[in-house]
């Protein structure tokens, strides 16, 4: 839908028609992403002629993509034919820490690909994206180090938006030593750390992302953290006052998930706590991200799936947790936090 316009402007069907072109929306960003129309931008206007150039696309078609761009408030036609960014569009440019360009790219890419197979998961309940690729996402992204660097990029970028509100709105005085159960290059570990000086972390995850957290963390938080590579579904590192997950548990089905909530269960102590980073889907018609996440994760992962607060309690039961509290954030995360029974 424009910006300039809203629901209110339209008939029913009219909405229901556009909701169903929305993909033209989410491809066309994806082109810009790709192109990198937005990077081209950051000194100031240019035409239509000029990007093509740049990027090596026809003038006529680029100038087309450009102008729906402009009426979705991505650029701006400031007179015919010539562009300029928009705040919006700030987002799309590299290389800031709020850019969304490689969440983007990846959207328009495999998430894309695989979207066009939901009817495989619909019928069988299994994972399109494995059926489309032949292999699980994990495997897919251990396989093809391109696009992997491009989801580890989007997963960073949006990460620091969310990690803000993780640590804004959970209190972790009193927690002496974090273990950040497949906590990737460490991202949600170090903000965390940043914030409270006197803590101590250990980052845990498969041996490639120990040896990229090896690359880019900082020698500071290096010397604070325990950089430890292993399978969580088999152990994970003992002695950690809490043990932190995010995005970890909704890969997996209820089998999986107990499995690596239990591999937390026998490495903690009494004391200690169990942290997971997710949404609560809730009940109700209410839109929620969280809603479409969880069809997101049915088409992309074998088991995936976001779960309610009674679905968590359950799980947390299985694995040897009490679930004692539910922490809000101003993002559609929230804390879950768990005490060993």
């Amino acid at each position: 839908m424009l910006a300039s316009q809203s629901a209110i402007d339209f008939p029913p069907q009219m909405v229901l028609m556009q909701m169903a072109a929305s993909n033209w929306v989410s491809q066309s960003l994806y082109a810009i992403a790709k192109l990198g129309i937005a990077d081209l931008l950051k000194d100031g206007e240019k035409s239509y002629q000029e990007l093509a150039k740049e990027t090596e696309t026809h003038a006529r078609s680029l100038y087309r993509l450009l102008r729906v761009s402009a009426s979705l408030g991505i650029f701006a036609e400031t007179e015919p034919g010539y562009f300029t960014l928009t705040p919006l569009a700030n987002y799309l440019c590299s290389n800031t820490a709020d850019s969304l360009r490689a969440q983007v790219i990846v959207n328009g890419e495999q998430n894309y690909r695989a979207w066009g197979e939901i009817m495989y998961s619909l019928q069988t309940g299994e994972s399109a994206f494995e059926h489309l690729y032949g292999m699980n996402l994990f495997e897919y992204y251990a396989q093809n180090p391109e696009p992997a660097k491009v989801f580890d990029e989007a997963m960073t970028n949006i990460s620091a938006v969310e990690n803000a509100q993780v640590v804004s709105n959970y209190n972790f005085t009193g927690i002496k030593t974090l273990v950040d159960v497949g906590g990737g290059h460490g991202k949600l570990l170090t903000d965390i750390l940043k914030n409270h000086p006197q803590m101590k972390g250990i980052l845990f995850d498969m041996p490639s992302a120990i040896t990229g957290a090896e690359l880019s963390m900082s020698a500071e938080f290096q010397q604070r953290c325990k950089l430890v590579a292993g399978n969580f579904f088999e152990s994970v590192p003992t002695g950690g006052d809490a043990y932190i997950l995010k995005y970890i548990v909704h890969d997996w089905d209820d089998e999986r998930a107990i499995t690596i909530l239990k591999s937390c269960w026998e490495a903690m102590p009494k004391h200690a706590k169990l942290l997971i980073i997710e949404h609560i889907i809730p009940l109700g018609n209410q839109p929620y991200f969280g809603k479409m996440l969880d069809l997101h994760m049915l088409i992309m992962c074998p088991g995936g799936c976001e779960r309610t607060e009674p679905e968590y309690s359950i799980l947390f039961e299985k694995a040897g947790f009490k679930l004692n509290r539910i922490i809000p954030t101003q993002s559609p995360l929230s804390v879950i936090e768990g005490i060993p029974v």
